[in-house]
């Protein structure tokens, strides 16, 4: 059992930018990793690799193994998967709400794939039994499209449906629920800059 997490540092979230700097986009991604690795370190999971390219830096405190691929994410994925023969866990590192509960929960699934949907069709986590009976196709429609990668090879699917499992953080709204659900280092790099609107009906940020 292992756990793989693709990771982008540089140039990161750009749909952040008219809230975070580059610099600060790069430390808030650095935090949410860190958050993750301590997620799926806590639920059980000591085979922890971070997916990436040479130019993304990894904090030298996190107790991971680095593969470093100078492809893009579906080739480098899958190229990663042909590799092992065990069940792996691939989850995006811009998670910062899962819980060790949540990882638990997945990989303790009698199904042959678990997958976490993310907000509009995309793929927060997938659950592997069988590494070399599938391949990932990420970017559009990749919860459907994994979905029927599952079915094509007769593979039995759960899916996961957890509102925390599924909030990736790629707009400035999405920071609203780091505040309000958020227990770790993302939220306490966003509570330096921001705190909640509760003036005008739905939550938003404001600067401090």
């Amino acid at each position: 059992m292992r756990a793989v997490i693709p990771y982008k540092k540089t140039k990161a979230k750009s749909r952040l930018s008219s809230v975070l700097t580059r610099e600060e986009r790069e430390d808030f991604v650095e935090t949410m990793l860190m958050d993750v690795v301590s997620t799926i370190s806590s639920a059980g999971i000591e085979n922890i690799n971070i997916l990436t390219t040479p130019s993304n830096g990894i904090p030298d405190e996190l107790d991971v193994n680095v593969a470093i691929s100078e492809h893009g994410l579906n080739e480098a994925i899958n190229s990663y998967l042909e590799k092992i023969s065990e069940p792996v866990l691939i989850i995006m590192a811009d998670l910062p709400l899962v819980k060790p509960q949540h990882i638990t929960e997945i990989i303790n699934s009698k199904q042959d794939v678990v997958i976490v949907p993310g907000k509009g069709g995309g793929t927060n986590i997938l659950y592997i039994k069988n590494p070399e009976q599938f391949t990932v196709k990420y970017h559009g429609s990749s919860f459907l499209t994994h979905c029927n990668t599952a079915n094509k090879n007769l593979l039995t699917v759960k899916i996961y449906d957890s509102f925390l499992a599924s909030t990736d953080i790629d707009e400035p709204q999405d920071m609203v629920e780091i505040l309000l659900h958020g227990q770790g280092l993302a939220r306490i790099y966003i509570e330096k800059k921001f705190e909640i609107d509760e003036s005008r009906g739905r939550l938003k940020l404001k600067y401090q």
